[in-house]
């Protein structure tokens, strides 16, 4: 991430509801789509979600199009980026990474342990790769997984 980029930060309970809607949607929501699906779990206000989505565009988390006289959006970028930004940031402000990355590893499942190994194998014979939920696929990784470590 570029030094002149904000820092991820995590999304309150409402931006993760919006987003949520915008992630499973096949294409670009309006404000009033997005209200119609949240108004079937939720008591929100119109105006409330138009808000939300506002300061998700400005935050570079949506990206929307005029249609008309409304905006349509969507997700800037899948969930999995999301969560990797975030995870990122918090090893950035991590005092000691490597003993944060110790924590964390002694947290996760045998099932999540797993996927960490085959991605941490993938990549060094594969360094220009992506990991998705499913497994190591495509090209555009950040790079190695060691890279400034401790």
């Amino acid at each position: 991430m570029a030094s002149e980029e904000k820092a991820p930060r995590p999304l309150g309970d409402l931006e993760r509801l919006v987003m949520e809607q915008l992630w499973a949607a096949p294409r670009a929501l309006t404000v009033r789509e997005v209200h119609e699906q949240l108004a079937t779990t939720r008591e929100l206000a119109y105006t409330t979600v138009m808000t939300v989505l506002d300061r998700l565009a400005k935050k570079k988390l949506t990206e929307r199009e005029r249609d008309g006289k409304a905006w349509r959006y969507r997700a800037a970028a899948p969930r999995e980026e999301l969560a990797a930004d975030l995870m990122r940031d918090a090893l950035d402000r991590a005092g000691d990474r490597r003993e944060a990355l110790v924590r964390f590893v002694g947290q996760v499942t045998d099932e999540e342990a797993a996927l960490l190994r085959e991605a941490l194998n993938h990549l060094e014979t594969q360094p220009d790769t992506t990991v998705t939920e499913g497994g190591v696929v495509g090209e555009g990784g950040s790079g190695r997984a060691g890279d400034g470590v401790g």
